[in-house]
């Protein structure tokens, strides 16, 4: 008969050898206090390291731990989807493999959800070792992510976080390429609250989100969640062509009268008028790009094997 399944952790992993026996001891520890039955999740998202060795000898130790390996590299948020899609728990709770999620907060989650809320945000009241450059613009970012969505995305909070059944069922239809789960968990809707927390600094190993992922990563937020840059491209747009065409009259006008135009400076209007239509066409471009991606319907991952356990 299968296992009654109270809680679902949701744990991506990648490259993260160094971290894991101290993560499997403090999960360890998290489960003897749970008031029910618990699995985890780890989703080995194509780790280079010997991540899947590790986590495949503690899913033989102990068949809680749950190790789904990809093909290759499909990137965080898709581990995360593959996570809950596979997930039996009444609540999920969806956390990194690095520590800077601390399994203890769970307990905080847990206490809203059983006091009757179906999403529980866990936000960052502190962030132990980041950059000053990485949080001003993480505070820019979702400043300006909430002008121009009209999702309310929750301020600070990243991927951590406690799902009741019930919305991870309707989160798994959802099947964008693109994805943005910290924005998805808040437009599904259901009833939502926070727990402040102290996010610490990484237990090993180097972080796996560089500038040039967080920046991919904001990109899919604003397309997901906004047409805010195609009514920029369309306003820029229109301001160009009006200015265009009242700069082409007025060099037809000056054809004809002995005034002398300084040499280059109609090519030069040219040029600037070409360049800011190229950037706007480059705008929606990425849209176009995006909708060509999720009409072809590839599947968000593939997985290679699936170690639930005896």
């Amino acid at each position: 008969m299968a296992e009654d399944i109270t809680y679902s952790f949701v744990i991506p992993v990648y490259n993260e050898e160094t971290g894991l026996p101290e993560l499997f001891s403090r999960m360890e520890t998290t489960l003897e206090k749970l008031d029910g039955n618990a699995e985890i999740l780890l989703i080995d998202d194509g780790s280079k390291d010997k991540s899947y060795e590790i986590l495949s000898a503690q899913n033989k130790k102990d068949s809680r731990f749950k190790v789904i390996k990809f093909s290759r590299n499909f990137g965080h948020q898709n581990a995360v989807t593959a996570g809950m899609d596979l997930s039996k728990g009444k609540a999920v709770i969806i956390m990194d493999a690095d520590l800077q999620d601390p399994p203890e907060v769970v307990f905080d989650l847990i206490t809203q959800w059983k006091s009757g809320f179906d999403v529980i945000h866990a936000v960052r009241q502190s962030r132990v070792g980041e950059s000053w450059f990485k949080l001003f613009t993480a505070n820019a970012f979702y400043r300006f992510l909430e002008k121009i969505t009209e999702t309310k995305i929750v301020r600070n909070a990243g991927d951590f976080r406690l799902m009741d059944r019930k919305v991870v069922d309707a989160f798994c239809r959802l099947r964008e390429q693109h994805r943005f789960i910290r924005g998805l968990s808040c437009w599904v809707g259901f009833k939502q609250s926070c727990v402040l927390y102290e996010r610490q600094a990484r237990y090993a190993g180097e972080t796996k989100y560089p500038l040039k992922k967080m920046v991919k990563l904001a990109v899919n937020a604003i397309t997901s969640f906004s047409d805010w840059p195609l009514q920029l491209a369309f306003k820029i747009g229109m301001f160009v062509s009006c200015l265009s065409f009242i700069t082409a009259l007025s060099l037809i006008f000056l054809s004809f009268t002995d005034i002398m135009l300084v040499p280059g400076w109609a090519s030069i209007m040219v040029f600037m008028g070409f360049l800011n239509g190229m950037m706007m066409m480059g705008l929606i471009g990425i849209y176009v790009g995006r909708i060509f991606e999720q009409t072809k319907s590839r599947p968000l991952y593939i997985v290679e094997e699936f170690k639930e356990g005896n």
